[in-house]
């Protein structure tokens, strides 16, 4: 059979998780049966699926993810994710709605030692959404910041997203990296300048906050505030500045980032309980993603060997679009499938497809990647079934929230992420100029 059995296996995938089975079963299953198709032999299959699993979770750039992983469990633990929030806050006293532009830099500051969306999302719903409503903010506003802001956890390096992207199109994990920091940056700075005006403009959406609310933070133990804030902010630099400046190949930087990690947690007095619960939490959120990304490999396996990529690119050349419009495809099937399916699966089903696609069409490969992120992160507020809305529900401690508040206030963020996307686009230098300075 030839490079048609791509699509018996796309629709054998889509079948399985429309049904509910976990992405990454289905993955290996459809899989299995697009090389079964091909060959027609049983063993050949099994043999050439085993062995792509194994190459694939032996590649020693996977290191990075659980490592990366647990230093992000250690900081949450250590409550230096707490002091950081409260720090961000008191250097934006003079902003209007200047918690909520705290949780933004609070977030972006979180993101780059947690590299997870979901983890920046469920951290701030705790820390940031009580704080907020104490102090009389609308709560569709505040829930809204905390969804939106938490997008930026998968653009700002160490990010999770672009890892995975790294290594399915044997890319440079450091590149993808220096190329997240500009767009991260502008999206951060975009998020706060709509806390900020919103906030002028309906000044009961974000009360002023009184003078004793400074008394209060200061009151909470300023010398702790300071080692956690200040040491996040250090390890942000050793990890950051490490790979940046050469001293460290991305796996290096993620050791010597969970080292740093356990320095934090010795300076605020963490227990040993909390460190092997950080460690289990690590180990926890880490496997699916293993799993996934060996299902994956195995997916992109079946597109190398049935020709599956050159078919789809035939179609796309032979269809007279224009590149904007097969752009503008992608774009929507990442939203929808960002709704129903997580944004790691979004990316192992989706990129070695498209990758392939956007390169042969003169699409810089760095820019295209921070915009397919950042058009994946959007997916993850897209309604009806927005992860990162969940996550919020779930994890903010007030039963009362309801998703359509969640959804309210997050749209303006949405809308945000798909304008600097967009602009990338546009402008594909945003994300490939400091690579190319540095690397």
């Amino acid at each position: 059979m030839g490079p048609e059995v791509i699509f018996y296996s796309l629709a054998v995938l889509i079948a399985l998780v429309l049904l509910g089975v976990h992405v990454g079963i289905a993955l290996g299953v459809s899989s299995f049966l697009g090389i079964y198709l091909i060959f027609g032999d049983f063993r050949i299959a099994s043999s050439m699926l085993g062995s792509t699993a194994y190459e694939s979770i032996r590649n020693q750039t996977l290191a990075v993810i659980p490592l990366f992983r647990l230093m992000g469990e250690i900081v949450s633990q250590s409550g230096a994710a707490t002091d950081l929030y409260m720090l961000c806050d008191r250097a934006m006293r003079k902003l209007p709605g200047r918690l909520a532009a705290a949780t933004v830099a609070g977030n972006a500051a979180f993101a780059a030692i947690t590299g997870v969306s979901i983890a920046s999302a469920a951290t701030f719903s705790r820390i940031a959404y009580p704080e907020m409503r104490r102090f009389g903010y609308n709560r569709s506003y505040a829930l809204g910041v905390i969804s939106g802001s938490a997008c930026l956890g998968m653009l700002i390096p160490p990010s999770v997203l672009l890892i995975v992207w790294a290594i399915l199109t044997e890319g440079s994990v450091g590149a993808l990296f220096l190329g997240g920091v500009i767009p991260g940056v502008i999206l951060g700075l975009a998020f706060i300048s709509y806390c900020v005006i919103a906030a002028i403009r309906n000044p009961s959406l974000a009360p002023t906050a009184n003078h004793g609310h400074d008394k209060q933070l200061q009151a909470k133990g300023s010398t702790s505030q300071l080692i956690g804030g200040l040491g996040v902010s250090a390890l942000i630099v050793l990890v950051l500045g490490g790979l940046w400046g050469g001293l460290f190949t991305p796996t290096e930087a993620a050791g010597f980032g969970v080292l740093g990690s356990i320095l934090i947690g010795w300076m605020k007095n963490m227990s040993y309980r909390d460190f092997i619960q950080a460690v289990y939490d690590a180990g926890r959120s880490t496997a699916p993603i293993m799993f996934l990304l060996i299902t994956g490999s195995m997916y992109s396996r079946l597109l190398a060997t049935s020709g599956g990529v050159n078919l789809v690119q035939s179609l796309f050349s032979d269809s007279g679009l224009p590149i904007f419009g097969i752009i503008l495809i992608m774009a929507a099937i990442w939203l929808l499938l960002g709704m129903v399916i997580d944004s790691i699966s979004v990316i192992l089903i989706t990129v070695p497809i498209f990758a392939p696609l956007a390169l042969a069409a003169g699409v810089d490969e760095i820019a295209f990647a921070i915009f397919g992120i950042l058009i994946i992160e959007a997916g993850l507020l897209t309604p009806p079934v927005g992860l990162l809305v969940f996550t919020v529900k779930a994890a903010v401690p007030d039963s009362s929230v309801k998703l359509g508040e969640i959804f309210k206030g997050s749209l303006p963020y949405w809308l945000l992420i798909l304008a600097v996307a967009f602009l990338i686009y546009a402008i594909p230098e945003i994300a490939s100029w400091l690579p190319s300075k540095i690397l």
